[in-house]
């Protein structure tokens, strides 16, 4: 990424395959809020300092990340050798995926992700995994008032900054959120 001598596709690339192996908000999403935040166009050569504004985020929440994951590992480690081989429920918000983080509608729709920086993102997730209580909404710390969204038999309650899924469904099954942007109250 930060080979100047490079062509700027290579280092594009460089950048996808980056999130292939570090994305918190799942591949699409993380690809969106970078794009977003470092302002990066479809005419690399216009601001190629754009990539690197990028891959700078990304790293900084990845240090972090790299950091509370080693320490995980050790815990796991010491657990397993005191006997207790089953897995912490709900496991690490890094190793949830999208069927066992069906909250996160983001992996439905990569426009909706949090608009909290990466590193903030990394931050807050890690805290509540310490079993910290923070305000507003889990991923994007929003306060304001809930959208309501139908399942079709039952209402959600949406952050209105993210879309995270605040109340899930009456029949506790996850849903796909085709609107995430429903404001229609039920009825």
């Amino acid at each position: 990424m930060h080979d100047t001598r490079l062509p700027l596709h290579r280092r594009h690339s460089a950048l996808r395959t980056c999130l292939v192996l570090f994305a918190p908000y799942g591949f699409r999403a993380t690809y969106h809020h970078l794009t977003r935040i470092a302002a990066i166009t479809a005419r690399l050569e216009s601001d190629p300092d754009a990539l690197v504004r990028a891959v700078e985020e990304l790293h900084e929440a990845r240090v972090l990340w790299l950091a509370r994951a080693q320490e995980y590992a050790a815990q796991r480690r010491a657990e397993k050798r005191a006997g207790r081989r089953a897995a912490p429920n709900p496991r690490p918000w890094w190793l949830r995926t999208s069927w066992d983080g069906p909250d996160r509608v983001w992996y439905q729709d990569p426009s909706r992700h949090p608009s909290l920086r990466l590193p903030a993102y990394v931050r807050r997730q890690n805290a509540i995994l310490d079993g910290a209580e923070l305000p507003g909404c889990p991923a994007c710390a929003e306060d304001g008032p809930r959208v309501l969204s139908s399942t079709g038999h039952g209402w959600i309650e949406l952050c209105r900054g993210c879309a995270w899924v605040l109340a899930p469904c009456p029949c506790g099954q996850p849903h796909r959120i085709l609107r995430c942007h429903a404001t229609d109250a039920p009825p």
